[in-house]
């Protein structure tokens, strides 16, 4: 008998399971693929991999600007592939290491009750269950994966060369990374998205100025264009990433009676389901699919199963989110759009890359920081980078936000110089 047992081994599953064990409940863990879910196999790790290798790549050619002479760099992307695979497997090595005693159970899973998981044929009684089962590619109806010509944003991960030519539909974040990624690997590649503009939500602002850069390293942005303008077999490869669906078949939750909608778990601020002694964390939910959110989730789900008499709201509604292209961009809270869409008096903090020392010495003086702020109450909203370590430096801000700091407490913070950070400092001023 277990005090809980979670379905799923993804960041919500993993973090869920340590926080319930430092908490003394008994754990049984399980994933019927790989530990570490989507982010450590085919989401975060290892598209940052890739993109760390063409980033040293894109130094490599522009070393002489540094004073330094390289002749002709070459791109090997066999070796970048095994350098990802390395990764991933000392990282997996090192999650189970961490689990310790917890029961994992490396096999598919089936809710019976909310006492009953059925795993490999057998019953585990358990008085609790988290599902935290992840998410997967959405498929077009009109373009399916065939993991040949049209690919997935996992089937993209396992290229054995670089295409010469790539249509990538969808322009989000996946859509972006990907384009900026196998531009400076040497594909021509072209991004085509419905919406009027790239990364939609993201402030407009910062959208228009990667959709420049974009052009200006060659690669082809349609936006306002549906599948059926394009002429398919114009391209070598296909990337269709137009968003993740969460990923609740097969684990008998309608039979169980864990209600569902369009596919999500519905939970409620607790992330308690309907059921009374089921929840659910992370993708599976539907709410904001991000590696670090569905970690936050997992480990409050834990909390609230562990000490139900003092339940904690997963209500922090400032979540960074950072887009891994070159430059980076990161935003976290509200953005200016947003504010004045809500019709918000707010005060833009604003300042550009181009005057900052650090961004000189590194020659990555494209973008800029914007912070915006309660006009009456000088109180942090949110914030919105494309520039040089936007996803390092949205921490700060994320901290300032998540406290509700105001513009003057944060102005009054000495940066140390030089170096990019400087630029909240300087958006201050």
């Amino acid at each position: 008998m277990y005090d809980l047992t979670i379905v799923g081994c993804g960041w919500a599953g993993f973090n869920a399971a340590l926080r319930a064990k430092a908490l003394g409940l008994k754990v049984c863990l399980v994933e019927k693929a790989q530990i570490g879910g989507t982010c450590l196999n085919s989401g975060c790790i290892p598209t940052k991999a890739l993109i760390q290798s063409a980033k040293v790549y894109a130094l490599t050619k522009k070393s002489s600007a540094f004073g330094i002479e390289v002749s002709n760099p070459k791109v090997q992307f066999d070796k970048i592939q095994e350098r990802k695979d390395r990764i991933i497997q000392q990282l997996r090595s090192g999650m189970q290491l961490m689990l310790g005693d917890i029961n994992f159970l490396n096999k598919e899973a089936q809710i019976l009750s909310p006492e009953e998981v059925k795993v490999d044929g057998e019953i585990i009684k358990t008085e609790f269950i988290l599902i935290a089962a992840g998410s997967k590619p959405i498929e077009l109806a009109t373009l399916k994966f065939d993991a040949k010509k049209i690919l997935s944003s996992n089937d993209i991960l396992s290229l054995k060369e670089i295409p010469d030519s790539l249509l990538i539909i969808g322009g989000g974040v996946i859509g972006c990374e990907f384009a900026s990624l196998f531009s400076i690997l040497g594909s021509q590649v072209t991004i085509a998205e419905k919406m009027p503009q790239l990364l939609p939500g993201e402030d407009r602002e910062v959208a228009r100025k990667i959709e420049t850069v974009f052009k200006k390293k060659g690669i082809k942005v349609n936006t306002n264009t549906s599948t059926e303008a394009l002429n398919l077999g114009d391209y070598r490869l296909i990337l269709a990433c137009v968003g993740r669906a969460p990923k609740t078949e097969g684990l008998g939750l309608e039979e169980t009676g864990v209600e569902l909608e369009k596919g999500r778990i519905i939970v409620d601020e607790y992330l308690k389901t309907n059921l009374e002694n089921i929840y659910a964390a992370g993708d599976c939910t539907g709410k904001t699919m991000l590696a670090h959110f569905a970690a936050y989730q997992g480990i409050i789900a834990a909390e609230n199963i562990a000490q139900s008499d003092k339940p904690r709201k997963a209500d922090n509604a400032n979540i960074p989110n950072c887009v891994f292209t070159d430059p980076e961009i990161a935003s976290v809270g509200i953005n200016e759009d947003a504010a004045k869409d809500k019709g918000m008096d707010v005060n833009i903090h604003k300042f550009d890359f181009l005057g900052l020392g650090m961004a000189r010495i590194a020659d990555e003086t494209e973008g800029f920081l914007k912070i915006v702020s309660d006009k009456k109450t000088g109180g942090i909203l949110g914030a919105s980078i494309i520039g040089p370590r936007a996803s390092e430096l949205i921490s700060t801000l994320t901290l300032a936000a998540s406290n509700r700091l105001k513009i003057s407490q944060l102005k009054d913070t000495i940066f140390s110089h030089p170096t990019f950070s400087e630029a909240i400092g300087e958006a201050l001023k």
